[in-house]
């Protein structure tokens, strides 16, 4: 595929991602979104097939760049198994808070349950990165880094679940946090830097061996 057709591809998903953020699955369009594009409907159906085909294709070029970034930091031989989680973490969290739309249409998507094939293939998609983290925490299990009998599943659900919180029932966290969580500045400035530092003191108590908590 030559340059201009990636191009023109990135941003019709540029577009769709938008779209399909503000008004869900069921109230988008491909009509709507070829429109606001500048692409006829010929040329969506084309790189897509249907509206379902542009739906996953937003799905999954979100997730596989965060997944090559996951699998780049699980290969680094440079560094222990908490280093590489820490750094997954930090890149985690910077991403969640700079596409949080995009994280209110994951969870509304698969908290629906209305099309069951739809979903099916957005949790296939979802669980490669979580397969990857959770190589991460079996490496540092088999290496001695973590302590023997953590368990990975529920560390998985901490990291994920700390930020469905957050970011999918604002008015709740809001109110917890004494802040409005949808302020960007206090997003960017204050709740970014604090959840790393929480999730890593957390985690770092809980999974490291007792002789290595000091590092």
């Amino acid at each position: 595929m030559d340059k201009d057709k990636i191009d023109k591809k990135d941003h019709i998903l540029d577009v769709a991602e938008k779209v399909f953020s503000d008004l869900g699955f069921d109230g988008a369009s491909t009509r709507m979104i070829s429109g606001e594009a500048g692409v006829n409907m010929a040329m969506l159906n084309y790189y897509f097939g249907s509206k379902e085909g542009l739906f996953l294709a937003v799905f999954e070029r979100k997730i596989a760049s965060f997944r090559t970034l996951l699998q780049n930091i699980g290969s680094d031989e440079s560094i222990s198994s908490w280093d590489k989680l820490a750094k997954c973490i930090d890149n985690y969290v910077d991403r969640i808070i700079v596409n949080n739309c995009f994280q209110k249409l994951i969870n509304r998507e698969l908290s629906m349950n209305k099309r069951w094939d739809l979903t099916d293939k957005i949790t296939e998609i979802l669980m490669i990165n979580v397969i990857e983290l959770k190589k991460i925490l079996d490496e540092g299990v088999k290496n001695g880094n973590f302590a023997k009998d953590i368990d990975t599943q529920l560390v998985v659900a901490t990291i994920f679940g700390t930020k469905n919180y957050i970011i999918n029932t604002p008015h709740l966290s809001s109110l917890l946090l004494e802040h409005d969580v949808r302020d960007e500045k206090f997003l960017e400035e204050t709740l970014k830097p604090r959840i790393k530092n929480y999730m890593k003191r957390l985690l770092k108590a809980y999974l490291l061996n007792d002789n290595d908590n000091t590092k």
